[in-house]
């Protein structure tokens, strides 16, 4: 067995749970890894269903810790083949989709499209639930594009909508319009990545990053700082900036030879350099966007601000209605 990338669309709660439990019952007893991570309740309806001995069989992960962030998921997916290996690892996930937008919607369906590729060799069957009754049109087209087979309760099929990397696989000229909502930092690429990582450290905590996250900035800035220095045009600038509910940092690098938004989700990119910094910038950051021309590459970096999430979060749920 090596990697299965599969797509469940259904309109029905009842049509998930026969496929999903049908899934998670095969790979127990295949003595395979059986991996959940879907919501809460659809979690707990799951798992209630299956016998006690089925149910200490399947690990229950925290579906938004698993998709904390595209690249970090595609990390944890690695992790869990390699931890398990030679076992097979069989995972029926709920992707994030209906939540997001705009960038975050489009940089999910890349890491969707690019499973194929990252995973190949690892011994993953991941079946991708998605409840078309909350999906846009545009988004359940993306799915389709995304999920070489489609999975539903007679079987599976091969999809013939299925693009691969050549769904998301075009670098766009810009990066999304983004509303500036305080001062912009610019700072310069020159020669002494420590001299620009102290920068980074005091530029971080004035812009109002959380003491544990400044790391991640320091991080993901020095790599790519790193490649235009010893790939790119060896001279380019870094911009710090508060958009709405996250920090951003554009690196732009002047040549402009980072042409595939893809970089660093491909089990290739850890040969490149380029790329095996890529790889580390997605780790650190929340959302990663590659843009640009011949005159020059954008790479923007977004950390979204988790305490501000959660303070809409906690309010939202203070004023939900009571049910009976």
């Amino acid at each position: 067995m090596t990697f299965e990338h599969q797509g469940l669309l259904f309109r029905r709660e009842q049509q998930f749970h026969e496929v999903a439990r049908e899934r998670l019952r095969s790979a127990v007893r295949e003595n395979a890894r059986a991996v959940l991570a879907v919501t809460g309740e659809r979690a707990e309806a799951l798992t209630s269903a299956l016998s006690p001995t089925e149910r200490e069989r399947v690990h229950v992960l925290d579906r938004d810790g698993l998709y904390d962030a595209p690249g970090r998921t595609l990390a944890a997916l690695h992790r869990l083949a390699l931890t398990h290996d030679p076992v097979p690892v069989v995972v029926v996930a709920e992707p994030p989709l209906p939540s997001a937008s705009g960038t975050e919607l489009r940089e999910w369906h890349r890491l969707e499209s690019v499973l194929c590729t990252a995973l190949a060799p690892q011994r993953i069957r991941l079946l991708c639930a998605h409840d078309v009754r909350t999906l846009a049109p545009r988004t359940r087209s993306a799915v389709l594009a995304t999920h070489p087979v489609l999975t539903e309760p007679w079987g599976t099929r091969s999809n013939p909508a299925y693009l691969g990397t050549a769904a998301f696989g075009a670098r766009p000229v810009a990066p999304d319009p983004l509303p500036v909502t305080g001062p912009v930092h610019r700072l310069e690429i020159g020669l002494s990545l420590p001299r620009l990582r102290g920068e980074l450290v005091a530029l971080g905590a004035d812009v109002g990053f959380p003491p544990e996250r400044i790391d991640s900035l320091v991080v993901a800035v020095n790599e790519l700082a790193a490649n235009v220095l010893e790939h790119g045009a060896g001279k380019g600038t870094v911009q710090v900036w508060r958009g709405p509910g996250r920090w951003v940092c554009d690196v732009f690098d002047e040549r402009g030879g980072l042409y595939d938004p893809l970089a660093g989700y491909r089990p290739a990119d850890g040969v490149r350099p380029r790329g095996y910094g890529l790889w580390i910038t997605r780790q650190t950051c929340d959302f990663l966007e590659i843009s640009g021309t011949g005159e020059g590459s954008l790479v923007r970096l977004h950390f979204v601000d988790r305490a501000r999430e959660a303070g809409f979060a906690e309010e939202a749920g203070t004023r939900a209605p009571l049910r009976p």
